[in-house]
């Protein structure tokens, strides 16, 4: 960790590590249903769908993608996660990926994750 970060903040990103090891125990990715995994930062949000038996990313996409960034420049916002869900499960159907596992990297489900995760409905993805 960086010299600039307070303890707390340290702190936190421990308890989200421990709290994503936990989650990661109970969800696999299978071909069938790969895992979509979710990371956040301050300014960005991205995703991944994961096929755990072959060890192979299927799908990546984040905010900082150009059709993403060209509708929202500042993109740490609820609105363009909402977006980054609806652009993310067209390109999933469009690759074949109908159902996935939903891992939202020990992040708490509201704000940005809970947004992404209902425009990923609001495009079709079952999860």
């Amino acid at each position: 960790m960086s010299a600039h970060l307070t303890m707390d903040t340290k702190i936190k990103e421990v308890k989200r590590a421990a709290r994503h090891a936990r989650i990661r125990m109970k969800i696999l990715g299978t071909t069938a249903t790969p895992r979509l995994a979710v990371h956040r930062s301050l300014k960005n949000l991205y995703a991944q769908v994961i096929d755990d038996v072959h060890s192979k990313t299927l799908l990546s996409i984040s905010t900082r993608d150009k059709e993403v960034k060209q509708k929202f420049p500042y993109a740490g916002n609820i609105k363009a996660a909402t977006f980054l869900g609806e652009v993310f499960a067209k390109k999933a159907k469009e690759k074949g990926i109908e159902s996935v596992a939903f891992d939202r990297g020990g992040y708490l489900y509201h704000g940005r994750v809970k947004a992404f995760a209902e425009g990923l409905r609001k495009g079709g993805l079952v999860f």
